[in-house]
């Protein structure tokens, strides 16, 4: 007589009736290999156990890998997405100040982030009421501000992704304590005029960090100083 306890009835025939379940299931597969190996004794060593082992971690990264790639993918659709609507939406107001206007709210609200402020430089001194008007989107400065201040703790470039500890207060204005990243996109605003520089700040201080892709940064870059120079032609 045998001394193996015996499966009941109704699980035997469970198991006969559907014997892909169990070999679908992992955890039940793991316990019928962990079983089968006490079985053996411990002075046998089962190498499909071992090479069952092997595979079922590499599928493990396998899945993690696979769902990372379908993770950025999606957000690489998502960010696309967001840049082609603000675009449309810049390519709406018949007038400039309307046109800059977008930047502080619905632009701002697409991008999803906090402040968008349009930085240009001027030899002028004297007051514009136009530039009064925009105050909070549009900040007029020297010539030299930009590069210089691109050039505080990062090389020049189109797109310059960083984190801050403290935000200008120039560019930002009473919401400069609050801002803790920033993505400066420098502008070519055409021959004989002084560059220009769109600044998106966040309070999120991950939101912009040196790690991140620009691409679509620089094409939301090049596609406002294109419209700019045709305001300002």
């Amino acid at each position: 007589m045998s001394s193996s306890p015996k499966l009941e009835d109704s699980l035997r025939a469970a198991i006969l009736a559907k014997p892909d379940a169990v070999l679908e299931d992992k955890d039940l597969m793991q316990a019928l290999v962990a079983a089968n190996e006490r079985a053996m004794g411990a002075n046998i060593i089962d190498l499909r156990g071992i090479a069952m082992e092997r595979l079922e971690a590499r599928f493990d990264r396998l899945e993690d890998t696979h769902r990372s790639v379908i993770a950025a993918a999606y957000e690489n659709l998502a960010g696309t997405n967001q840049i082609h609507r603000a675009i449309l939406s810049l390519l709406e107001p018949t007038e400039f100040e309307p046109f800059l206007r977008l930047l502080g709210g619905e632009i701002a609200d697409i991008l999803r982030v906090d402040v968008i402020t349009l930085v240009l430089e001027s030899a002028q001194h004297d007051p514009d009421p136009a530039v009064q008007r925009l105050q909070g989107v549009l900040t007029v400065a020297e010539p030299g501000f930009i590069a210089a201040y691109l050039s505080n703790r990062n090389p020049a470039r189109p797109v310059t992704l960083r984190q801050l500890q403290q935000a200008e207060a120039r560019i930002y204005g009473d919401r400069a304590p609050r801002i803790r990243s920033e993505a400066c996109l420098t502008l070519d605003l055409g021959p004989g005029r002084l560059p220009g520089m769109l600044v998106m700040g966040a309070e999120d201080p991950r939101h912009f960090s040196p790690q991140l892709g620009t691409d679509l940064l620089s094409f939301f870059a090049g596609v406002f100083e294109r419209s700019m120079r045709h305001w300002l032609s």
